[in-house]
């Protein structure tokens, strides 16, 4: 297990330096979005729009976080599910998203997809949104405000810290772990 520090936009060589179980810290730019924006998203492709923000190397946090207190940025900004978006993150993938922010594990599908398009999916920590909304100095909604706490937006982070839970080498930290607890 090692610790490394990136900035967004991640490269592929970014990527590829890291493995299952490694802890991250990420800085610059990371998109939020949750169910209603990613069924958005893939609305806008079919139609052949673009979307609110070029995706190559980039990473979507699935969070809805909570309002923002007089003073603070963000509200609470914990993970949601990450399987929610399983039915849209291949296709996202295939567009040269580089990663996935979350908690829980993923469909074959999406695991397939991070694998054949060199990605990375980190985990969140659960239970710690008050403590991950300090890493977060920006908050700036860029599509559908109407959708609330599910809409498209740019978070600035510094410091944001993750999991690698899915690496580009096919490593999945949750069959790891259960691999090792059945011995």
């Amino acid at each position: 297990m090692q610790t490394h520090h990136l900035d967004t936009p991640l490269s592929k060589e970014d990527i590829a330096k890291l493995t299952i179980g490694d802890i991250v810290y990420i800085s610059g730019t990371i998109y939020a979005a949750r169910d209603a924006a990613h069924k958005r998203m893939l609305e806008a492709l079919d139609r052949g729009d673009a979307l609110p923000a070029d995706l190559t190397g980039q990473l979507i946090y699935y969070v809805g976080p909570t309002p923002a207190k007089p003073g603070q940025v963000i509200g609470s900004a914990g993970p949601t599910t990450a399987g929610r978006m399983d039915a849209y993150a291949p296709r996202l993938l295939d567009l040269g998203l580089a990663g996935m922010i979350g908690k829980g594990n993923r469909s074959a599908a999406v695991m397939d997809a991070i694998s054949r398009n060199g990605a990375v999916y980190f985990a969140a920590t659960g239970g710690a949104a008050a403590l991950i909304a300090r890493s977060i100095k920006q908050y700036t909604v860029l599509a559908w405000p109407e959708l609330g706490p599910e809409a498209f937006a740019a978070m600035e982070v510094e410091n944001f810290p993750l999991v690698v839970v899915a690496d580009c080498k096919g490593g999945d930290l949750y069959e790891e772990g259960r691999r090792q607890y059945a011995r």
